[in-house]
């Protein structure tokens, strides 16, 4: 048997992905695996623009809806999560296509790519002198010993991760993101928007969110304890919105300050995905989109399953 070359369709939020991979999923047999950290949540679907069912047209999706929202997304779970399914779909003679703008997590699925372990002790500890101390002096700490991480980390959050990799393994963090080398064939096929118009559509689809109920939706999961994760309270118009609940803010300086979070976040997106040459970039309004995807996903070579 020979295994076809895993799909990956990305690019910045509000491009069309997921449209684009089940349009793929249809023409190419396949499935599609969530590769958008937030989707991974329980209840978080306006807000996140999850796929409905009516929009998957038939197609089985994976790795939706898998976590409550207190619990911690992990790239590393997902890494072994997407590459059993990529094997599990391959070995059924379908085409597995990811779909998803989280970049460290399509790396995860594609590349070879090493994730250390963690360490609970040492993460409080840390956590501990963040609450004490602020973050300044951790960020000393990390540019003493990976002044590259200490260069490219803006939030505590990640600082403390690095800090703890490098206690747990005596590496820096840098050093698990090597050069890009894929785990098994690929073909990454990015969306190329319009940014002017890209802008417009965001605040659109922000606005739509709004009037489809996101408040509301807010408030039903900080009855499930969205506070009290460590990934989905950080998700794009949950924490603006969170600050409605609590009266700090209003339905209106929620929405334009998600508008302008969702429009940063997908200049960040273009930039993580630009910087892969891996990636063949399709007009994201080309009226021949899908057969030109289609005609990529063919031109990668099988190989002998394992």
């Amino acid at each position: 048997m020979e295994a076809p070359p895993v799909i990956a369709v990305v690019g910045p939020t509000g491009s069309g992905k997921s449209d684009l991979a089940v349009s793929l999923a249809l023409e190419l047999d396949g499935e599609v695996i969530n590769a958008d950290s937030m989707q991974f949540y329980r209840g978080m679907d306006i807000g996140t623009a999850k796929i409905t069912e009516a929009e998957r047209r038939g197609v089985p999706h994976h790795l939706l809806d898998i976590l409550d929202v207190t619990e911690e997304a992990s790239v590393s779970d997902f890494q072994q999560q997407a590459r059993a399914l990529i094997a599990d779909i391959h070995g059924r003679g379908k085409r597995a296509i990811l779909a998803g703008g989280s970049g460290l997590y399509v790396r995860a699925a594609l590349d070879v790519l090493e994730f250390p372990g963690t360490d609970p002790q040492i993460r409080r500890r840390l956590e501990a002198e963040l609450e004490a101390a602020g973050p300044a002096p951790l960020r000393q700490r990390l540019e003493a010993v990976d002044p590259v991480s200490a260069g490219r980390l803006g939030d505590a959050r990640r600082i403390i991760r690095a800090l703890e990799v490098f206690e747990l393994t005596g590496r820096t963090f840098s050093s698990f993101m090597p050069a890009r080398e894929y785990y098994q064939p690929a073909v990454q096929i990015g969306l190329d928007v319009d940014r002017e118009l890209l802008r417009e559509r965001l605040a659109r689809r922000v606005h739509a969110m709004v009037d489809r109920g996101l408040l509301e939706e807010a408030r039903r999961l900080d009855a499930a304890g969205l506070r009290k994760g460590r990934t989905a309270p950080r998700a794009l118009g949950y924490a603006q919105f969170l600050k409605v609940l609590d009266g700090t803010a209003s339905v209106a300086e929620a929405a334009e300050e998600t508008v302008v979070a969702t429009r940063q976040f997908a200049r960040r997106q273009l930039t993580w995905f630009r910087a892969d040459p891996r990636v063949s970039w399709l007009d994201w309004q080309d009226p021949g989109l899908v057969a030109r995807a289609t005609g990529l996903c063919r031109t990668v070579p099988v190989q002998p399953l394992a």
